[in-house]
């Protein structure tokens, strides 16, 4: 960061984030705004018919949320106009060439103005349809390098990943990029454009087999499933994207890149404020299933670590990374783990326990208008006997019935064949957990440190503005101050 700090670098940038509509993009924009009001353009890549309903999407996806309500305070009336100066939405796509964008003017318009892209966009279904997720998290990645390409004024394009493209390695796990074509199972090498023809030729193949749109997209994940599993990934999401960085990494030239891995996403620490969320992420459907009463069982090893991270954090991180990147060319430095798991640990026990504690004294109404009441829950340390407690509580009290007459031998039936389908819903939920609940890698993030520590030394006030030290959350106050009353309130 010689030739100036993080804020003075945004001046005047033009600025093009897609997947703009999603969790981490709003953070990003907001941020943008809030510190560097002299930004000189936010393109917002959405999906969208038109530019009218981009402008809908952006008032009522992104401008509305409460996540804006800093920067409401501060300019009071003036905030659309501000908006509208600042910020220009595009109905977009990028699992399209020239990610969607139509209009021709437009284009050499941006291709001249850009200095900084920013990805977001993905689908972060763990079991999407095979054909839909490598175009979004695979051949999506390359269409945005190949419209940064086209850009003369390009500075730095930041991808963001996920930490667990790993998959399920154990240990500690290195900030390097992957090989073209490199495979975690098996000595085949992967294909990325024969995958995208082999889901392509499915797709067709059961169209043409009049298959309906339902069962194709049932047909279609575990397809991508099966894909995945066999080159060594757990699910179709991270095996996606992984194929999505081979891609970046292969054919980026000169293209200044920085690939962030941020592990499992939770709501903000501190900015604008703490404890904002969208959605029920990986880890927060455990929080609130619990809450709910719903969850009464826990499949985790009492020692085993969560890699959690608050959004705020992973934006910081993202924004101190693409500047010292570019005012840097020569940093080799392209992977950053953005976690806590190897300076601040966050464990199971934990979690439990604070869950336990926030919605003893919090509790949850219910449609009845009553609060839920909610115990400790029973803990097991593995699959096989998570397995058998769900067969133990669910299906064997009715095998000793007593059954008076053929339609009570019908219903009791029906239930059982219920109740079965409902274990094995379960249990395919818990499989594709597994790997995050289970897992048992450490993630190392020298690359991140580094750019820590330069911006303490460069400029200490900049450093606690974009601060994504892990070692400054307190765990349990956060998660009983920010994070569950957050989920509490905005997604619950």
């Amino acid at each position: 960061m010689e030739s100036g700090g993080i804020v003075e670098f945004l001046e005047n940038k033009t600025i093009l984030i897609t997947g703009a509509t999603g969790f981490l993009a709003k953070i990003y924009v907001e941020k943008i705004l809030r510190v560097q009001p002299n930004v000189k353009k936010l393109y917002l890549l959405v999906r969208a018919a038109d530019d009218e309903s981009a402008m809908r999407r952006l008032q009522d996806e992104i401008i509305e949320k409460d996540l804006f309500n800093v920067l409401r305070e501060k300019y009071g009336s003036k905030l659309n106009s501000f908006i509208s100066e600042k910020v220009r939405p595009l109905p977009g796509d990028i699992s399209l060439e020239d990610l969607g964008v139509e209009d021709s003017k437009l284009k050499e318009e941006m291709w001249s103005e850009i200095d900084v892209m920013v990805n977001f966009a993905a689908s972060i279904n763990f079991e999407e349809r095979y054909d839909v997720a490598l175009s979004i998290n695979t051949m999506g990645a390359l269409n945005v390098l190949n419209f940064a390409k086209k850009c003369p004024n390009i500075k730095m394009l930041a991808h963001v990943s996920t930490a667990y493209v790993c998959g399920e390695d154990k240990g500690l796990i290195l900030e390097k990029p992957y090989l073209m074509g490199e495979a975690k199972k098996g000595d085949e090498k992967i294909d990325i454009e024969g995958e995208k023809k082999l889901a392509e030729d499915k797709v067709n193949q059961l169209q043409s087999e009049n298959v309906s749109p339902k069962e194709i997209t049932s047909l279609m994940k575990d397809f991508g499933l099966e894909r995945a599993r066999g080159y060594g990934w757990p699910n179709t999401y991270v095996f996606t994207k992984a194929l999505g960085e081979m891609l970046l990494m292969h054919y980026k030239d000169d293209i200044p890149l920085i690939i962030m891995r941020p592990t499992m996403i939770t709501s903000t620490l501190f900015d604008p404020f703490p404890g904002w969320i969208e959605g029920v992420r990986t880890i927060d459907s455990l929080i609130v299933g619990y809450g709910k009463g719903k969850l009464t069982c826990f499949v985790y090893l009492p020692q085993n670590t969560f890699d959690l991270i608050p959004a705020d954090m992973v934006v910081n991180a993202i924004i101190v990374a693409m500047v010292a990147r570019a005012n840097q060319k020569r940093c080799s430095d392209i992977i950053y783990h953005v976690g806590s798991s190897l300076r601040n640990i966050a464990n199971f026990s934990q979690l439990h326990d604070c869950t336990y504690r926030y919605f003893t004294a919090n509790p949850w109404i219910n449609k009845e208008g009553e609060p839920v009441k909610i115990g400790r829950g029973t803990v097991l340390s593995s699959m096989t006997s998570f397995y058998l407690y769900m067969n133990l509580r669910y299906l064997l009290p009715f095998k000793g019935l007593q059954l008076a007459n053929t339609v009570m031998f019908q219903k009791y039936q029906d239930l059982c064949t219920y109740l079965d389908r409902k274990i094995k819903l379960v249990m395919r939920l818990v499989q594709l957990y597994k790997p995050y609940i289970l897992f048992e890698g450490i993630f190392e993030d020298s690359n991140s440190e580094k750019l820590r520590i330069v911006a303490k030394e460069m400029n200490p006030d900049e450093a606690k503005m974009f601060n994504f030290d892990p070692m400054t959350i307190d765990w349990k106050e956060y998660m009983m101050t920010a994070h569950i009353p957050g989920l509490h309130k905005y997604s619950m």
